[in-house]
């Protein structure tokens, strides 16, 4: 017959063994769940400071990383830019809401390109706005800067088998010290809607307001 005390070791034993297996598995488990609930704190987190329909920084994360990036460049030239597309309502109207979508991707994708490493957001709507490191704000490469985006802008979107063009209008402004943004975000509104008013005979509208604010 079977020794009892090894039967009685080898339960144990064997006990043991499905003790540390259900351990293990409880700590997986809650290693899983960790790593699922922060990967949903990050998710919201990112929801909560991007544009659903873009993935752009929205208008609140707009403000805050451009507070941290003007401590972050202090002493670099700094141009504000505001950007609207110019009578997108009629791409609602004529080719519908799912093509509007297309269309504000494919403006958002373009403005990034041409920001690289640089801040751009979308506001709201069909505005956007940009905070960009610049070797100069001399007037000169502002609008040949601004021009380059415009151009970009007004290249023709893949729609489905339409191509389609959207015109923009784009304000720009310098931006002295990190005190001054919105007074410059400001001044590249005001420039922008003057850009609007001169017209649709061009492909892409654009004005600077390169006149130097007061220094901080």
């Amino acid at each position: 017959m079977p020794d009892p005390l090894t039967i009685a070791s080898g339960i144990s034993a064997a006990g043991a063994l499905v003790s540390a297996w259900q351990l293990r598995r409880r700590a997986m488990l809650a290693e899983a769940e960790i790593e699922h609930l922060q990967a949903e704190l990050a998710a919201e987190r990112h929801a909560a400071s991007h544009d659903p329909l873009t993935g752009l920084p929205n208008r609140r994360a707009f403000f805050r990383l451009a507070a941290t990036l003007l401590t972050d460049t202090a002493g670099q030239p700094l141009i504000a830019i505001v950007l609207d597309l110019d009578d997108f309502k009629q791409v609602n109207d004529r080719y519908g809401h799912a093509a509007g979508d297309q269309v504000l991707v494919s403006v958002a994708e373009r403005l990034a390109a041409f920001a690289g490493d640089n801040l751009v957001a979308r506001l709201g709507g069909d505005e956007f706005a940009g905070l960009l490191v610049t070797p100069t704000v001399d007037r000169r490469w502002i609008e040949h800067a601004s021009r380059r985006l415009c151009e970009s802008l007004a290249a023709p979107i893949p729609l489905g088998g339409l191509s389609l063009r959207v015109t923009a209008s784009v304000g720009l402004a310098p931006v002295t010290c990190p005190t001054q943004l919105t007074e410059a975000l400001d001044r590249a509104d005001a420039a922008m809607y003057r850009a609007k008013s001169v017209g649709t005979s061009r492909s892409a509208r654009q004005l600077v307001d390169s006149a130097r604010l007061a220094e901080c």
